[in-house]
């Protein structure tokens, strides 16, 4: 599985075991935060020992990595331009992610040590845009273009409105519960209920459903923010040894050939719908098979890029078959068809039908670029789960007693944590990054106000204070450091 080591230079080889460390150390620092989260209801209304607790997680955090796939992975990484992910060299690479790693790091590091809650999502997103801004100043291109702007206007959206659907739901869930069962010990702390009945464990019924919520709450965190570690190490992957991933050489002859049929299907589209396009795609104006010499993506060479495409994949039934470059330059071409495809989807003069269609090209065009080795997946979700069980207690009393006047009950703690699972899940399934921290700490919120309980000022003000803060903090962190690197590249 490693046999590529063997080629790779010494300072090559170190920059990939240093860059891929890098990532682990900001999931590592991730599990203090956000799967600490997960678990922080369930420990601290003593439903599950902390320890047999952060186990738990982990295993959970391990399965969700493991079969939640990489849409989230790849919504986080096309943040950057086309531009920027098809034409990175080995030194821009090494620059593009220590620098948002770097960034990421810092800030977690400093929010995690004051026990605020904040959002690993918001902190990498951030130093995403932050590089990517900066290379568009370093390069001199348009800063519109220097950010794929839709999906950080689709992932904004998701970070803003998930914490106030958190919010309101779970104190809907918990009026819900106090209508229907007003005098229930589910509405009492731990603390009053060893005075009662010198227990601190949660009734048998609400115990159930607090530990079966965390671990669906760690199943979740695990396919959304464990994916963006994924695409992390893919990002460091393909800058520093491009020719071994830029596309998935475990790929099947008949996953190959479903890529070549997705770019014929892709011409026969473009063929169909040339009256609305034509002008846009610069159809029938094309010259064979030729490119410009710096290639770049451009909606008036796709008629080119196809027929580039479908030559390089002639008779080709595995990727390792294909010479190093050529793996390269056919990523290139299905990055752009991609690329392509999702701005001609904005046109408003397509009709939804035709949309529709093009959306399952997409999916078919990109199979066999967005993808993720097995080790990747496992290293990510030993990172996390590590991470879990060594930094959980100062996020745990937050959660438990600071968000609060009063401490959390029973009730409260099912409502928040039943509530951050089900936004978590239905983020996953349209394939959008969302803060677990944001959602769980919204929702104790929520309930608080709902249960009449008042909330602290000072640990309120601190978590929208982070929250207001991160975005710009990460990205102005990330961009300076980029800068200063690539002006380090540049002096050498």
């Amino acid at each position: 599985m490693f046999e590529f080591f063997h080629s790779l230079s010494g300072w090559v080889l170190l920059s990939l075991i240093t860059a891929v460390l890098f990532v682990l150390a900001f999931e590592f620092i991730n599990g203090f935060h956000d799967t600490a989260n997960a678990v922080a209801t369930v420990i601290y209304t003593k439903a599950m020992p902390p320890y047999l607790a952060v186990l738990c997680s982990g295993f959970f955090n391990f399965l969700g990595v493991l079969l939640g796939g990489v849409g989230v992975a790849y919504a986080i990484v096309h943040l950057l331009p086309v531009e920027l992910l098809i034409d990175v060299e080995t030194g821009r690479g090494l620059a593009m992610v220590f620098s948002l790693l770097a960034a990421a790091i810092a800030w977690n590091l400093g929010t995690w040590y004051f026990g605020i809650p904040a959002s690993s999502s918001h902190t990498l997103i951030g130093s995403i845009l932050g590089v990517g801004l900066a290379n568009a100043l370093i390069t001199e291109t348009s800063v519109a273009e220097g950010i794929n702007w839709q999906k950080a206007i689709d992932i904004a959206i998701s970070l803003v409105l998930s914490p106030l659907a958190g919010f309101l739901v779970a104190a809907l869930l918990l009026l819900a519960l106090k209508r229907w069962r007003p005098v229930s010990s589910m509405h009492v702390t731990p603390d009053l209920r060893k005075q009662g009945v010198g227990k601190k464990h949660p009734p048998f019924w609400n115990r159930m459903v607090l530990v079966v919520s965390a671990m669906a709450v760690s199943f979740v965190h695990g396919s959304n923010d464990g994916q963006k570690g994924i695409g992390l190490i893919m990002l460091v992957l393909i800058g520093i040894v491009p020719t071994q991933f830029v596309l998935n050489l475990n790929s099947t002859a008949y996953e190959i050939s479903r890529t070549r049929d997705a770019a014929l299907h892709l011409q026969e589209f473009y063929g169909r719908n040339a009256d609305t396009l034509a002008g846009y795609l610069a159809l029938g104006k094309s010259n064979g098979t030729d490119l410009p010499a710096r290639f770049r993506c451009d909606p008036a060479q796709t008629e080119q890029t196809i027929a580039a495409l479908l030559h390089s994949l002639e008779q080709v039934h595995r990727y390792e078959d294909l010479e190093p470059q050529a793996r390269v330059d056919v990523r290139r071409y299905l990055l752009c068809l991609d690329d392509t495809a999702r701005k001609v989807s904005k046109l408003d003069s397509l009709p939804a039908a035709e949309k529709r269609d093009l959306q399952k090209l997409r999916k078919d065009i990109t199979a066999t670029t967005e993808y993720a080795p097995f080790w990747v997946v496992l290293a990510i979700a030993m990172a996390l789960g590590v991470g879990t069980m060594i930094g959980w207690r100062r996020v745990v009393l937050t959660v438990g007693e600071k968000i609060g006047k009063q401490g959390m009950t029973y009730a409260q703690g099912m409502s928040a944590q039943v509530t951050a699972a089900m936004a978590i899940g239905m983020a996953n399934l349209f394939s959008l990054p969302v803060s677990t921290t944001h959602v769980l700490s919204s929702g104790v919120a929520g309930t608080m106000v709902a249960n009449r309980s008042g909330l602290q000022g000072g640990t309120v003000y601190n978590i929208l204070l982070a929250w207001v803060l991160t975005l710009p903090i990460s990205m102005g962190l990330a961009a300076g450091i980029y800068w200063a690197a690539s002006r380090l590249l540049v002096a050498s």
